[in-house]
């Protein structure tokens, strides 16, 4: 198992959202394998890269490993929301570990499970349909959009449906966060983005690569792009999410009673 640590002190850091994925990349290696990246906002809205681990699966035991080493290097405080797909791993992990962070399950992942589940015909319409209900202005639209989806496609397309229901609260947390937010916090964009480039680069060379070469190198190039990775618009909004400030719709609840 190869593990980077871009910070390998936490102990004075904070860290309000986390993303979360497993990525495989297109190449051939000594063993079939993925690496399990964790990338961390500060209180200040900077992105940081926490963790770049391979592992042989996105597996409970993988994630879990990875979290505690999080923990261990000094991160105590847990983060307000993880962000991630839908691997089952990551979830159950977190819950041993940072029990009190809330789930925002990744609309981009979720949306192309869904699609894999329609006919190639309906695709596109259905994607508008997906699409209606996480661009809502607010929970309540996008409930009704969620409705409208269901009944829809359940009867012909039951397991396009059921795997949309089944997520559907992680789907939604995101209104619980403050709307300048949402762009961020919606899906793992901050990890697929960056490792577009690993596996582009990756794609480009055909010779067998070991573990330790694929880590190295992503982990490489993840340094360099991270110095380009956007701070969170209206950062000063992190402190209020760590005081516990209740957000409705994105709101703060005393600005929504105003």
């Amino acid at each position: 198992m190869s593990r980077f640590k871009l910070v390998a002190d936490l102990s004075n850091k904070r860290y309000v959202y986390i993303w979360a994925d497993g990525i495989y990349c297109n190449v051939r290696m000594e063993e079939r394998q993925c690496l399990l990246v964790i990338i961390g906002a500060t209180k200040e809205g900077k992105k940081e890269l926490l963790a770049l681990e391979s592992g042989f699966r996105e597996s409970e035991l993988s994630w879990t490993e990875l979290l505690l080493d999080l923990k261990h290097r000094g991160l105590k405080a847990a983060p307000e929301l993880a962000i991630g797909d839908g691997a089952l791993g990551f979830w159950k992990a977190l819950t041993k570990v940072y029990h009190n962070t809330r789930w925002q399950r990744c609309w981009v992942h979720k949306t192309a499970n869904v699609l894999n589940k329609l006919p190639k015909s309906i695709q596109a319409k259905a994607k508008e349909k997906l699409h209606q209900i996480w661009m809502a202005p607010d929970k309540a639209e996008a409930e009704k959009h969620f409705d409208d989806f269901i009944e829809i496609y359940e009867a012909k397309y039951p397991k396009a449906a059921k795997c949309l229901k089944k997520d559907r609260d992680a789907l939604l947390t995101f209104y619980d966060f403050p709307a300048e937010h949402w762009r961020h916090i919606r899906t793992t964009n901050p990890i697929e983005s960056t490792f577009s480039s690993v596996r582009l680069r990756t794609a480009k060379v055909r010779s067998c690569f070991s573990s330790t070469t694929v880590v190295t190198m992503a982990f490489k190039l993840c340094q360099s792009a991270q110095k380009r990775w956007q701070r969170l618009h209206r950062s000063e909004r992190l402190a209020e999410v760590i005081e516990g400030i209740k957000f409705i719709n994105g709101v703060e609840e005393n600005r929504n009673a105003a």
